[in-house]
């Protein structure tokens, strides 16, 4: 027997110990495991105890959560394991059948022209864990074993070093049921919540509903990703499958699913074609789109494009908001979901035309002619004035609007007759950006006109035109030649 088998042989030093304990066997002789040379595949145990007659060293309580202090942990069967009190809670022996059972270190075998590595991969059905064999294919058979034994490493350092955790077994549409539907999704907007939804069901459930979250791959996502190319989808709507796989993968994160979000420096291939100039209402336009618009839909629209509020914020707004010369947004109102304003800058106060307080202020004498049936009924538009009252107010019942029903049923039909089958409530809202950089304003007064948190959104998104100096200077380049090139 070599020197280490009789040192672990020897009776423990240890007056508090059972007389025929052994060193290996004592609960005050404390084990530090130590890697060796060999990929860390071989352990050796050994001891280290005091002198006779010297106090035993106790070792300190850590909590058993240090996945934060690297230097803190212990290699014990190539697992990493957290310090912890080995004189309470589970003994040594416990971490160690623990360590054992989740950490593989298979050989690989040779079958016919590859080589192949059998695991153990967890699985969750029905919130139940399950332990399945796996198969891999490592390597070509003429790649030596040595070779094959480091990729074999690699494929399951993951596992052994906890990079993949067991939530990570949960499928896709598990996780969204369960997890991130009923949690992240009542934080958004409603409008945001329904199409969160519709890209779900439409495109990432049928993709990827029954693969488990630890298999979806940056390589598996970006070939999705890249093969939505083929598709008739507009570029922007592929931009938003990826934001809405990326927000659903980083709760997973967030939550201890995963360990990372696969989705994090991924590519669309580019569009098909350059950005396009979105369009906007011009003056001459507008007075024509007005006259053809009953009211008080009609004032609606005349409100959004003197003032560019959100449709949300116009359907929210009340009559102690409007002043003689501004108005106050803090509210809004998206399909029956109330709330605060969509960020800090657009809860403010915005200076008004006095025309826009007057139209406002017509509704009060105003009612309107609905057809019921064969015949027509008398309402009231505005059926209460208080300062809690809603400025617009559905005709029947006097509560808020939907803005959906007022595009699709009023403002769409009426701007088609027109030859403006674009206007919708965010061409409203960017067509008065646009004006205001017709009459000259300031880029930091349209910024604080249309409550943006950058400078460059009202500049780069709202504001659509060519401005008359450019146009100008392009007119003179044909005065270096002549019109006679021209011509």
């Amino acid at each position: 027997m070599n020197a280490q088998g009789n040192s672990r042989q020897e009776a423990c030093p240890h007056p508090n110990s059972n007389g025929g304990d052994t060193r290996d066997k004592c609960p005050h002789c404390p084990r530090f495991a130590a890697m060796s040379g060999d990929n860390g595949r071989e352990l050796q145990s050994r001891e280290i105890l005091p002198a006779q007659g010297s106090p035993v060293p106790t070792v300190p309580s850590v909590p058993a959560k240090v996945h934060n202090a690297p230097s803190q942990r212990l290699f014990r069967h190539g697992t990493l394991l957290s310090e912890t009190n080995f004189g309470a809670g589970p003994s040594q022996e416990v971490f160690e059948k623990m360590a054992r059972r989740r950490f593989q270190d298979p050989m690989p075998r040779k079958e016919g022209r590859w080589w192949y590595l059998l695991t153990w991969q967890d699985e969750l059905r029905n919130g139940r864990r399950t332990r399945k064999r796996r198969r891999i294919k490592l390597a070509p058979a003429t790649m030596p074993e040595r070779e094959v034994r480091k990729i074999a490493a690699e494929t399951l350092r993951p596992v052994n070093q906890g990079l993949i955790t067991v939530g990570s077994a949960t499928t896709f549409e598990e996780y969204n049921e369960a997890v991130y539907m009923p949690t992240m999704l009542p934080i958004l907007a409603k409008s945001s919540q329904e199409r969160y939804r519709g890209v779900i069901k439409n495109h990432l459930g049928p993709q990827f509903g029954g693969m488990c979250l630890r298999d979806m791959s940056p390589l598996a996502i970006q070939r999705y990703l890249s093969g939505l190319s083929e598709s008739s989808l507009a570029y922007e709507s592929r931009d938003k499958i990826r934001d809405v796989l990326s927000s659903i993968l980083r709760s997973a994160v967030q939550y201890g699913y995963l360990v990372t979000n696969p989705v994090e420096g991924l590519r669309l291939p580019r569009a098909k074609r350059g950005k396009l100039s979105k369009p906007f209402i011009r003056p001459e336009q507008f007075e024509i789109l007005l006259s053809v618009i009953p009211e008080p839909y009609a004032t609606m629209v005349y409100v959004a494009v003197f003032t560019g509020l959100r449709v949300s914020e116009l359907i929210a707004l009340r009559w102690r908001n409007v002043h003689e010369d501004s108005i106050t947004i803090d509210e809004r109102c998206c399909r029956g979901d109330w709330g605060a304003p969509k960020s800090e800058s657009s809860n403010a106060t915005i200076a008004v035309n006095s025309a826009v307080i007057h139209r406002i202020h017509r509704l009060l004498t105003m009612t309107v002619e609905v057809r019921a049936g064969t015949g027509t009924r008398k309402y009231r538009v505005v059926r209460a004035d208080g300062p809690d009252d809603l400025v617009f107010q559905s005709l029947v019942k006097g509560g808020p609007m939907r803005d959906n029903n007022i595009l699709t049923r009023v403002i769409k039909p009426a701007a088609r007759k027109v030859g403006l089958d674009f206007v919708n409530w965010r061409c409203l809202r960017r067509s008065h950006a646009t004006w205001l950089k017709l009459v000259g304003a300031d880029v930091k007064d349209a910024q604080a006109q249309m409550r943006h948190s950058r400078a460059s959104t009202t500049m780069d998104i709202y504001q659509q035109f060519v401005p008359e100096s450019q146009r100008k200077a392009v007119d003179r380049l044909t005065g270096l030649v002549g019109s006679s090139m021209v011509n």
